[in-house]
């Protein structure tokens, strides 16, 4: 019975492990396509109902974007 109980404890976490690395690789291509376009210190990105929002700074002014599913960006 033991083991069950460790079983299913280590698959979530393992599961859980999978998907934030996932999301890093993704936030990360979301950075490089920021600075890419001339955006710097791109921070707080969060996810939220209209995509991945983030602040960062582009031409020494503070701005907020929005970046839909397929990666396109907007200011707000």
């Amino acid at each position: 019975m033991a083991q069950p109980s460790t079983t299913s404890s280590t698959l979530p976490a393992t599961d859980q492990s999978n998907r934030s690395s996932q999301n890093s690789v993704a936030e990360q291509d979301l950075i490089r396509k920021l600075e890419g376009a001339g955006y710097t210190q791109v921070r707080d990105i969060k996810s939220t109902a209209e995509g991945i929002s983030v602040k960062a700074t582009k031409d020494g002014t503070e701005v907020y974007l929005v970046a839909d599913s397929s990666g396109k960006f907007r200011e707000r």
